[in-house]
């Protein structure tokens, strides 16, 4: 296991793309914080979990993959969405439940997908979104395919044993998965290293032969250098690999959640000092790739779409509930007997 740390620069990345990191980042910072604002007035069913500061985790993964690579997600799944290139607007209005959303309305916050943008879902099941990602592996093998997939799970999912087995087959099929554990210290209010043996989430996947290592989430280019070596890796035929993630979540696990399980004290220490944000501003600042003119506009920019978004999603009207059915299979749709055959015509399924 190796502990990747950033490098001076990113020389093989335009200016123009790195600022465009900050604008995805920023993107996300602000359509979370909307959504947050729009859950706590009741305008998103079932509400959201937040992942605000944890935008770098999300925007250097997937500026290090192709358009055609696969990434699933777990269920808090907005940054990963965003920064693989879900449109806000259909985004937020799958947040309202509205027919405008990404899936109709029909999946909300934990189930956004957009499977023409390699979107292969979001996922309401601990670890489940990696068993997605790899079967979407296996599949990219058995077909020849260049692509690779990458399957985010949480530090709570791993003290799941699927998530476990999901590695350990990747290895054993040299399947070119990227298996990313975004470890934001808690697992819902549990801190993970209460309940998490051994020395790190990273050394327990090295113990699977999968190349694994450690990054700092908060780090853009670091979490961006980590990936792009191993989708490369991945890519040549060198099996599974795994990323663990160092980050934070400012908020509670679910919106309006009432922390009492950390301090004050600790998230105003990531706020200030950790911030993936204003980091990667100081790192163009410093680098003489931003000014404040620029990061003016890109703010600017950023809180129009998601204004619009938030509009959009308001001004959308809700699914009619005639199409409730819709892309539902058969068999869900007819429903099964107590005798466990069809009820409509008898037929035994």
């Amino acid at each position: 296991m190796t502990l990747t740390q950033t490098t001076p620069s990113v020389g093989d990345v335009a200016d123009d793309d790195l600022r465009s990191w900050l604008s995805d980042m920023l993107l996300i910072r602000r359509f979370e914080e909307a959504a947050e604002e729009a859950s706590l007035r009741g305008l998103v069913p079932g509400g959201i979990h937040p992942a605000i500061g944890q935008e770098a985790s999300a925007v250097g993964v997937a500026r290090a993959l192709r358009p055609d690579d696969i990434v699933t997600s777990t269920h808090r799944s907005h940054h990963h969405a965003l920064a693989k290139g879900l449109d806000p607007a259909a985004a937020m209005a799958e947040l309202f439940g509205k027919e405008t959303g990404t899936i109709g309305g029909r999946g909300g916050s934990m189930h956004l997908a957009d499977f023409e943008k390699g979107l292969w879902g979001a996922n309401a099941i601990v670890g489940g979104g990696l068993g997605l990602a790899m079967g979407s592996a296996l599949g990219a093998k058995l077909q020849g395919l260049p692509r690779v997939s990458v399957g985010y799970f949480g530090d709570g999912g791993a003290n799941v044993g699927r998530v476990w087995e999901f590695v350990n087959l990747a290895s054993v099929w040299q399947l070119p998965l990227i298996a990313i554990c975004e470890n934001n210290l808690y697992a819902v209010e549990t801190p993970s290293a209460t309940v998490t043996g051994g020395t790190s989430v990273a050394d327990r996947a090295a113990g699977f032969g999968v190349a694994s290592r450690q990054v700092d989430g908060q780090d853009v280019v670091a979490v961006y250098e980590a990936t792009r070596e191993a989708a490369e890796a991945a890519r040549a035929g060198e099996g599974a690999q795994f990323i663990e993630v160092l980050t934070y979540r400012y908020r509670g696990h679910n919106a309006g959640e009432v922390v009492t399980y950390r301090t004050d004290d600790e998230v105003e220490l990531w706020r200030s000092s950790k911030d993936p944000i204003e980091r990667f501003v100081a790192h163009l600042t410093d680098r003489g790739l931003l000014s404040s003119e620029q990061l003016a506009e890109i703010e600017k920019s950023v809180a129009e779409t998601v204004d619009h978004a938030v509009t959009f999603a308001e001004e959308s009207k809700w699914p009619d509930p005639s199409s409730a059915g819709e892309n539902v299979s058969e068999w869900n749709v007819l429903g099964w007997s107590a005798n466990g055959r069809i009820e409509n015509d008898g037929s035994q399924r």
